[in-house]
C-alpha cells in the first residue's frame, strides 16, 4: 500500500502541504489536519451550504470538493476573514445586525457573501437572495443577514 499523495496549496495566506487521499473532501483537510474549525459539516451533499469556503476567491462547497481541485489554489476559510485581529466589514454588519443566532450556518454565509461582494461590490438585493441561494439558516435570520450584507456593501467592501 503506497502513501497518500501529498497537495500543496495556501489557505488564508499560508501556505501547507498535506499528505491525504486526492479525493478526501476539502472540508476534512481543512477540519483535521489544519485545524480550521470554521466550515462546518452540515448536510455532506453540497446543498446546505454551511461548509462554504472560497477557493481562488469563488465560493465552493468544501465538503464535496476533493482535496485535489485546491492543489496549489488559494483557499479562504472564514479564519482568513479577520485581519491584524479586526473583523472585516461583512463580519462587522453581521454583528452589527445581529444576524447571528444559533451560528452554524453563518461561515458560510459570511464566505458566499464575501464572494459576492469581492465580484458585484454594491450588489442589489435580488443579487444578495441569489448569491445566498445556496446557503440555508433554520433559525429564521434571512431578513437579518440580506441587511448585513447590504450594510456591508454600503461601507464600501467585504474585507
Amino acid at each position: 500500500m503506497s502513501l497518500p499523495e501529498r497537495t500543496r496549496f495556501t489557505v488564508n495566506g499560508t501556505e501547507h502541504s498535506v499528505s491525504a487521499e486526492p479525493d478526501t473532501p476539502l472540508l476534512y483537510v481543512l477540519r483535521n489536519d489544519l485545524d480550521l474549525k470554521g466550515a462546518k459539516f452540515g448536510c455532506g451533499l453540497g446543498q446546505c451550504g454551511a461548509c462554504t469556503v472560497l477557493l481562488d476567491g469563488h465560493a465552493v462547497n468544501a465538503c464535496d470538493t476533493p482535496l485535489w481541485a485546491a492543489a496549489d489554489k488559494t483557499v479562504t476559510t472564514v479564519e482568513g476573514l479577520a485581519s491584524g485581529g479586526a473583523m472585516s466589514r461583512l463580519q462587522q454588519a453581521f454583528l452589527d445586525e445581529q444576524a447571528v443566532q444559533c451560528g452554524y450556518c453563518i461561515s458560510g454565509m459570511l464566505m458566499s457573501a464575501t464572494a459576492l461582494l469581492e465580484r458585484i461590490p454594491d450588489p442589489s438585493l435580488d443579487q444578495i437572495k441569489e448569491a445566498m441561494d445556496r446557503n440555508l439558516c433554520r433559525c429564521g435570520t434571512q431578513a437579518r443577514i440580506l441587511r448585513a450584507i447590504q450594510r456591508a456593501a454600503r461601507t464600501g467592501a467585504s474585507a
